[in-house]
């Protein structure tokens, strides 16, 4: 799968992406917000891109003309029965080197028109931990609309308790969004 965006490429990883992905997956301000700890090492970081290939939905993020990895962003598997099925969950991370220029709206604003125009389904949904004020300010800028909150352990983080919010938006509510941009 690939998609394209004004500025950006999503595409499958390759393992010759490795060395960008641990560029900014070993930074302590990356992993931790989402629920991981910094990558220790290159060949880490080769393991996680070899398990995207082998269950794909997360790409890479390029800025187009350069084809280094800046980001991840894409579906990632997980379900809630809360919501409305058919449903997925967006993930997404970014370096620190591109934080606060749009990259990951707009990605994401690619991943939603990916996930209602071909891949049928009905609710995409977001999470995020509390005190991730960037992956607030996505959702929000996105148009997720806010669903509960939660209280979550997290196995990657020593069984650390977080309290998770999670935000969903409908085909319904994605379609009365696109058809008011274009007015």
């Amino acid at each position: 799968m690939e998609l394209e965006t004004r500025r950006l490429i999503l595409r499958t990883f390759t393992e010759e992406d490795a060395a960008d992905f641990y560029a900014y997956c070993k930074d302590p301000r990356v992993g931790p917000a989402a629920g991981w700890t910094p990558h220790e090492s290159v060949e880490e970081s080769l393991a996680v891109i070899r398990d995207f290939l082998e269950h794909p939905g997360t790409l890479a993020v390029t800025r187009k003309g350069e084809g280094k990895v800046i980001g991840t962003a894409g579906f990632v598997g997980r379900h809630r029965r809360e919501l409305p099925g058919p449903d997925d969950e967006i993930g997404y991370c970014l370096s620190p080197a591109y934080w606060g220029q749009g990259f990951i709206p707009e990605a994401v604003d690619a991943l939603l028109a990916c996930g209602f125009e071909n891949r049928g389904l009905n609710t995409i949904w977001c999470g995020y931990y509390d005190g991730n004020q960037k992956s607030s300010r996505v959702v929000r800028k996105c148009g997720f609309t806010y669903r509960f909150t939660r209280i979550q352990k997290v196995p990657s983080l020593g069984d650390a308790v977080r309290l998770a919010y999670c935000w969903a938006m409908t085909r319904r509510e994605w379609e009365e969004r696109t058809k008011a941009q274009h007015i």
